[in-house]
């Protein structure tokens, strides 16, 4: 069993790479115009036919991450209770929910059973910390599951905007790393989780311009929220620029955009007889 940590003691030493008030009121944005769940509804059903897999009845969930009030009746096929947490106070309020920043989070220590997570935890500040949170969280021999955004997304968009940086004659930060897929399970295993697995689903969508690309991941709230993103509109000259090189990218019609999901499951370690 992990020991007790304190946040109060936890001193972060690099600047926020995330704005945290942004992040909520991007997802606040999303869930008042309506979000665009289909590549969230694709993470969330891996989940649930994960859990229809496993054929385990568990006694209290929780859900982080939560666009679709529906998603919780899903999970309570297979838990007594579900808890919902999401980092926006809308799609919270929505679910019957908190809002919760997810490193910055005080767990009740082993309180669940099953943490499913997705959608979230790449705009995390500290995702060591929140993986450490979650573990703290669970009790023995309890189940994380879930979903993140992996390293290789929206390619298409990262090239279309690096030809605005040169209409521009300015480079800056449009789209926020994420992690990769290889690293995934050895951060899951330095929090304290056991036989962690990861699997990658690349999903190509194509769109007719980068302005249907932009309107969709506003309605994902996967807009920019770096601290240091440029806090003006893209000039005109460098907006079609980034239009212009999208729309060469595909086949005069269309471009095929990808998103790459990174699906984990991973468990707490089990008491010692």
């Amino acid at each position: 069993m992990l020991v007790a940590w304190a946040a109060t003691s936890h001193k972060r030493f690099v600047p926020d790479l995330f704005d945290m008030e942004l992040r909520a009121l991007r997802r606040d944005r999303a869930a008042r115009i309506g979000p665009e769940l289909f590549l969230l509804d694709r993470a969330f059903d891996d989940c649930v036919d994960r859990l229809s897999i496993m054929q385990s009845r568990f006694r209290k969930a929780l859900l982080l991450g939560c666009p679709d009030s529906d998603w919780p009746e899903h999970l309570r096929e297979f838990a007594d209770k579900v808890d919902v947490r999401d980092p926006g106070e809308l799609f919270a309020n929505n679910a019957g929910g908190e809002q919760l920043v997810e490193d910055e989070w005080e767990p009740a220590p082993q309180r669940y059973d099953l943490i499913v997570a997705v959608g979230t935890l790449d705009t995390v500040n500290d995702l060591p910390r929140a993986l450490v949170g979650l573990r703290f969280a669970l009790k023995q021999d309890s189940l994380l599951l879930g979903a993140i955004s992996g390293g290789d997304t929206i390619p298409r968009l990262r090239a279309a905007m690096r030809s605005a940086d040169i209409a521009a004659g300015v480079a800056a930060p449009h789209a926020h790393p994420r992690i990769e897929a290889s690293a995934l399970a050895p951060l899951l295993s330095n929090a304290g989780f056991v036989n962690p697995v990861v699997d990658v689903d690349r999903v190509a969508v194509s769109y007719r311009s980068l302005k249907q690309l932009v309107t969709d991941l506003r309605r994902m709230a996967a807009t920019n929220i770096l601290t240091a993103r440029p806090r003006s509109p893209l000039l005109k000259s460098a907006y079609s620029a980034a239009a212009a090189d999208f729309s060469a990218a595909g086949d005069g019609e269309r471009t095929t955009e990808t998103f790459e999901i990174l699906h984990f499951v991973c468990w707490t370690p089990a008491a010692r007889e």
